[in-house]
């Protein structure tokens, strides 16, 4: 009894281990593992989307699939706003296939994922400089495409953001009354950002500090500049109320 017991266990297991390996799938083949990834995508299943497009390019380096998984991946991880990881696939798609037909998207999602991030003024604007280094290579390599148009537009929104924090620190040196810090501040917008919409606030802060500091000369040339460019500004009306007191 005990024998014939044994032997329904052995078959029993038997079957089990059978049946165990008739329900395992095989592997996806690459373009199913590449669909799979692409419908989790557009189910904005973001992360899951962005691992099996890199799986694609792990399991199947030599496909036609793993050059464009490459791309999707990191396209995915933008969209799932995972920065960092988008930016690393990108530079690895750049270093590797730099003459795929997809390579000025490849640097124009990578300024994207600098220029996603800009935060407010009164914050640390590294990624802000890094996202206008970015925009300026788009500008620089691909000068025809849609992708430098549309980076064209948002250097500008870049740029103006730079001179933004220049002179938010600017203003708070100067309610500090630390003036010669605050001076600097503003003369880097005025040399360095004379196109964006502070200009004119900076050529003022200028004017009120020289005045500030008994250089009278120094705020009369600061006025004039202000005044020559922007007569019909109410900056320049004050400035020119701050030098007819002198």
């Amino acid at each position: 009894m005990r024998y014939c017991t044994k032997i329904i266990c052995s078959v029993c297991l038997s079957c089990l281990l059978c049946g165990c390996a008739g329900d395992k799938k095989d592997p996806a083949s690459a373009e199913e593992l590449y669909n799979l990834a692409h419908e989790q995508l557009e189910d904005t299943s973001y992360n899951k989307a962005a691992k099996n497009f890199e799986q694609v390019e792990l399991e199947y380096p030599y496909s036609k699939w793993a050059v464009k998984a490459k791309l999707m991946s990191a396209y995915a991880y933008y969209k799932d706003k995972s920065y960092d990881d988008a930016v690393i696939s990108l530079d690895r798609f750049i270093k590797f296939h730099p003459g795929n037909k997809d390579i000025a998207y490849a640097y124009y999602l990578k300024a994207l994922c600098y220029y996603d991030q800009i935060t407010g003024v009164e914050k640390d604007q590294g990624v802000t400089a890094k996202a206008m280094d970015a925009l300026n290579n788009v500008i620089m390599r691909f000068p025809e495409s849609d992708y430098a148009k549309d980076a064209r537009a948002k250097l500008d929104l870049t740029v103006d953001h730079l001179a933004g924090k220049e002179m938010d620190v600017g203003r708070y040196y100067l309610r500090q009354k630390n003036y010669l810090s605050a001076l600097n501040r503003f003369s880097e917008v005025v040399t360095k950002y004379q196109t964006t919409s502070h200009i004119e606030e900076a050529l003022y802060r200028q004017t009120e500090i020289y005045t500030i500091m008994g250089l009278n000369d120094e705020a009369a040339k600061a006025a004039q500049v202000l005044v020559y460019n922007y007569p019909e500004s109410n900056w320049s009306k004050e400035a020119k109320k701050l030098v007819s007191k002198n």
